[in-house]
């Protein structure tokens, strides 16, 4: 099974685990997807992420951070660039998250920002999620 859009997978197996109350989700491994999981990790939202080797591609194990009552800290994750629709931005117009309370993750020139430091960095890029 071949998959077109692993970011999009990333996101709805971190999705689906917090909706399920589970404590961790496993998905392939890749360097765009643990940088995305860097700045997911400094907002709070995710408690730690780990790389296992298992001698192909690896394994990303994320570890879900839930407040009391098992409720997530995440309560939603989209996906705004696909394959079929890229979404830019330049640097005047990168979007705020639900008035600042989310964070959107973008693609840049300088690598793979959240969208205060593309704002401070005076840089756009491709949108690719929202999390909030």
């Amino acid at each position: 099974m071949s998959i077109t859009d692993p970011i999009a997978d990333m996101l709805t197996v971190i999705r689906n685990a917090q909706g399920a109350k589970k404590e961790k989700a496993d998905f392939p491994a890749s360097k765009i997807k643990e940088e995305i999981l860097k700045i997911i990790k400094r907002h709070g939202y995710l408690v730690d992420y780990r790389r296992i080797e298992d001698g192909k591609q690896g394994i990303i194990r994320t570890y879900l951070r839930y407040v009391k009552n098992k409720k997530g800290v995440i309560t939603g994750i989209k996906r705004i660039s696909k394959p079929g629709r890229r979404v830019y931005v330049d640097k005047e117009n990168i979007p705020h998250v639900f008035g600042g309370t989310g964070f959107a993750v973008l693609s840049t020139s300088k690598g793979i920002l959240d969208d205060s430091n593309a704002r401070r960095m005076k840089i756009g890029g491709e949108i690719l999620c929202y999390i909030w």
